[in-house]
């Protein structure tokens, strides 16, 4: 047990130093790009629909932070995703090791045939 709580506390710290390269990558490269297209770098003043004095609806605010979180959820996975899972199949093509193939569930095969033959006996 003390192994494994020793893994999951390099995996806190690792995770937070890793969000802050995420959210460097976001603010610093991808969020100047999209203001070099767009001419600004959020959105809050977007779409402002003011009610009365003093109620403010900020569609545009909303919409930034979507599209802070796409942004970060994009990098995470062409940063981590794809090259894990492009060492992942270089590792296991160099040990020989084969992916198995999906095995269909009993049941949902069971469910195939009798809608089959379902089929079979109103044509």
């Amino acid at each position: 047990m003390k192994g494994n709580v020793v893994d999951l506390a390099v995996a806190v710290v690792i995770g937070a130093a890793f969000g802050a390269v995420v959210t460097a990558l976001v603010d610093k490269i991808l969020m100047p790009l999209i203001a070099g297209l767009v001419g600004s770098p959020n959105f809050d003043d977007f779409f402002v629909w003011v009610i009365g004095e003093d109620v403010r609806v900020e569609f545009g605010a909303f919409l930034t932070v979507l599209v802070n979180f796409l942004l970060v959820a994009a990098a995470i996975y062409f940063v981590v995703i794809v090259p894990m899972r492009k060492v992942t199949e270089m590792n296991n093509a160099r040990l020989g090791i084969e992916e198995p193939e999906d095995e269909v569930d009993p049941q949902l095969a069971l469910l195939a045939e009798i809608r089959d033959e379902l089929k079979n006996r109103t044509s």
